[in-house]
């Protein structure tokens, strides 16, 4: 696991070149990092451990595993985040003082996020859901002088924290009911318990694990802080949250289930059914009655939480089986129109200073190529063909068919139809409404921005066209 030492590592030395007197090398210094990394962590593909032999140590190997499911979605988080940094342009122009901090802890928030889809033991889940949480609780709150910022890094916090505890808090009781912490051997426990008095503190401890990352990944009843903290957040952070920490959470969460705990899915199975519905309709229902296009987008995420959820339950097997393979495509589709569209919305808010629908008013008379990539991105994300979230919904829903739920993806059916009603709404106020007075301005985009968004249309549009060249990558 060379990239969790190499973000580490280069994390602190970003720090120091905060020391420097203009930030400008601060970004460049990031994409060739997250580049590097990317790049080393691919090298572990198709190897049954580290090929740099760093993580073999008998101690360590029974911690963290590598496998191609963990460099799969090891690679969406640093892709992810690569595409995500040239967003930030306007904090370099700004001259912003806190720039290296702000670096620094996305790069640290990627080591709790690799260490998440790379466990092998309750308790790195646990580190690397704090080192995630925490980054992401001061960056929440990194314009202090924003109320909203400072209420959404609050709530944000104090809530966390409750999740934090009750998730310990399971883990403990898992661990007093089975001996034991790592996966393997809780699913040997689990499947011939040595007491069976205990199989009620099991039972409750599994609960408590399923609430508290179900908190981390937006879902209902547990998605109440999501509106308020991706909303008061600072945009370009906001699209990190939205994408990185959902697709560790996941990732962590269907390792779980699939490998720890199988023989507990009399406990887990119906309680993840139940929270994929109520999933699926509030988040659903509440983006379609919002008017800020940035608090749709977080209710947005809340819903694409429940079609992941179904991921969870079509689950069976190793995690190179459809459910695996389902949740893997569904998270890169989304995760790539979730950073377009944010993208958007940013270099539009920066200029406009508005968040809302009429901020995207008149977008494809001033700026045709934003408005094209906004469009791509909400189609994708509301599931139209040939895009690639059409497919990772079509996986997804195969996978769930498979286990019996028929009635399950007709409600899920009837709730993207839903989503299209909400996604649509930006398109309309770009292509159909003129802009709103004093924002007849083109919004100033570079050229490296504009690439960035060509690419993210382009990679969209391939993985609706050619959404074969990744089956069977698991």
């Amino acid at each position: 696991m060379l990239p969790i030492v190499l973000l580490s590592v280069f994390g602190i030395i970003n720090l120091f070149l905060g020391f420097m007197r203009s930030n400008r090398a601060l970004l460049p210094f990031a994409l060739v990092v997250l580049a590097l990394v990317f790049g080393v962590n691919l090298l572990d593909w198709n190897h049954a451990g580290s090929i740099t032999g760093l993580f073999d140590s008998p101690y360590v190997a029974q911690m963290l595993t590598v496998d191609n499911y963990s460099v799969a979605f090891s690679g969406i988080v640093l892709l992810t985040t690569l595409v995500l940094l040239p967003f930030s342009r306007s904090y370099v122009a700004a001259g912003e003082p806190n720039l290296a901090e702000y670096y620094s802890l996305l790069l640290f928030s990627l080591v709790g996020a690799i260490m998440m889809v790379s466990y092998n033991h309750l308790i790195m889940l646990f580190v690397g859901i704090e080192i995630l949480s925490i980054s992401m609780y001061c960056l929440a709150g990194s314009d202090k002088r924003n109320v909203r910022s400072n209420e959404a890094a609050l709530k944000y916090f104090l809530q966390g924290a409750f999740a934090t505890g009750i998730l310990l808090f399971g883990i403990a009781l898992v661990y007093g009911a089975t001996g034991t912490f790592q996966l393997n051997e809780l699913a040997a426990a689990i499947a011939t318990p040595a007491n069976a008095s205990l199989q009620s503190m099991l039972y409750v401890g599994v609960l408590m694990m399923v609430i508290g990352i179900g908190f981390k990944v937006s879902a209902a009843p547990f998605h109440f802080w999501t509106p308020d903290v991706y909303e008061g957040t600072p945009t370009f952070f906001t699209a990190f949250m939205s994408t990185v920490v959902k697709t560790a959470g996941f990732a962590a969460f269907l390792k779980l289930l699939l490998v720890a705990l199988p023989g507990a899915s009399a406990v887990w199975l119906p309680t993840i059914v139940a929270m994929a519905v109520l999933t699926l309709l509030l988040g659903n229902v509440g983006a379609a009655v919002q008017t800020s296009a940035k608090r749709m987008l977080a209710y947005s995420s809340v819903s694409h939480a429940g079609y992941l959820l179904l991921g969870l339950i079509a689950g069976r097997g190793q995690l190179s089986g459809p459910a695996a393979q389902a949740i893997f495509f569904y998270s890169l589709a989304y995760s790539v129109a979730t950073v377009a569209a944010f993208g958007v919305l940013k270099l539009v808010s920066d200029q406009r200073q508005r968040e809302d629908y009429a901020g995207l008013a008149g977008l494809a008379r001033t700026n045709p190529l934003l408005a094209f990539v906004m469009t791509v991105a909400m189609l994708s994300l509301g599931g139209i063909p040939l895009t690639g979230g059409f497919f990772g919904k079509f996986f997804i829903f195969t996978a769930v068919v498979a286990q019996g739920y028929i009635w399950l993806v007709v409600f899920a059916v009837l709730m993207s139809m839903v989503g299209i009603y909400y996604y649509l709404k930006p398109v309309i106020a770009m292509y159909m409404r003129p802009a709103e007075p004093g924002n007849e301005a083109p919004i100033v985009v570079d050229g490296f921005q504009s690439a960035t968004l060509v690419l993210l249309a382009i990679m969209t549009l391939v993985l609706g066209i050619l959404p074969g060249f990744l089956s069977g990558l698991l």
